[in-house]
């Protein structure tokens, strides 16, 4: 009966969620707003975003440090272990990353160009890999409201009002000119991204990929409203979970982390330590 009575229990508060929702959100429709008012909402929604995220502060990062611990899952989408790792971002395009204690595996992306340390030395990266990564900048959250919103061709539209995880939210839809479409939404009350779906088609196979992202348990740092935890499904499916441990901007990392040459002085040393 405890089992019946909770689950009516979330029915009522869902239901007194979306009444209380005022009546204009419902009533404004996406659907029959005029493109230019749609387009005027989403942009002003984004805008409201950014200023959420940190404004100036969030739009000044240059680079970001991060550390914490990423959830690796089975292809059945079970659960498999944790890893921990170093995580060095300098924008627009060089990311390295550490991992375990020992960083005998990492992994550098400087463009169009990537290697990986292994226990074997370092190799470069297939070049679907590198591909993969600079597709990643895309459908990046963070790369679209810093660097993107004023790009040629981008179409924006308000996409309406949605319950998540029991609270009121705001989607805002946003079409580049390769067809890629991210749509954002906004927890209404903080006007922080809480969720984001990115819809694309490959261009040989016309096959349709669908991978939603989660935000949660936002914390700031440096001024900038940051997510400790970040999780990624494609088609229903989970591809990982990160939670950050430690978040710090603008440290201003060498550019020599995100080149070959630093993998191969690392594996020098590794390989020294195992002479010895």
């Amino acid at each position: 009966m405890r089992i019946v009575f909770k689950k009516l229990r979330v029915s009522v508060v869902v239901a007194a969620a979306i009444l209380a929702l005022p009546a204009m959100s419902f009533g404004q429709s996406a659907a029959t707003m005029l493109p230019a008012e749609s387009e005027a909402k989403g942009r002003e929604l984004l805008q409201k975003a950014i200023a959420a995220l940190g404004g100036q502060a969030y739009l000044n990062v240059k680079d970001l440090y991060r550390t914490g611990r990423l959830a690796q899952f089975a292809s059945n989408g079970e659960l498999s272990g944790f890893v921990k790792f170093e995580d060095y971002v300098k924008l627009p395009d060089k990311n390295r990353t550490e991992y375990a204690n020992k960083k005998n595996l990492m992994s550098v992306n400087n463009g169009d160009k990537g290697w990986e340390l292994d226990r074997g030395g370092v190799i470069e990266q297939p070049e679907e890999s590198i591909k993969r990564y600079l597709e990643g900048f895309k459908k990046d959250v963070d790369m679209l409201l810093r660097t993107r919103l004023g790009e040629e061709g981008l179409r924006i539209r308000y996409a309406g009002m949605d319950i998540l995880d029991l609270k009121p939210a705001e989607w805002v839809e946003v079409t580049d000119r390769e067809r890629r479409i991210t749509k954002i939404a906004l927890n209404q009350a903080t006007l922080l991204p809480v969720r984001a779906v990115y819809i694309h088609r490959d261009p040989e196979t016309r096959q349709r990929t669908e991978e939603t992202e989660y935000f949660s348990n936002y914390h700031t740092f440096s001024g900038i409203q940051t997510p400790k935890q970040i999780s990624r499904e494609r088609n229903g499916r989970k591809v990982y979970q990160v939670f950050f441990d430690v978040c710090q901007y603008n440290i201003n990392p060498s550019d020599f982390l995100f080149t070959r040459e630093s993998l191969d002085q690392r594996w020098a040393q590794l390989d020294k330590k195992k002479k010895k």
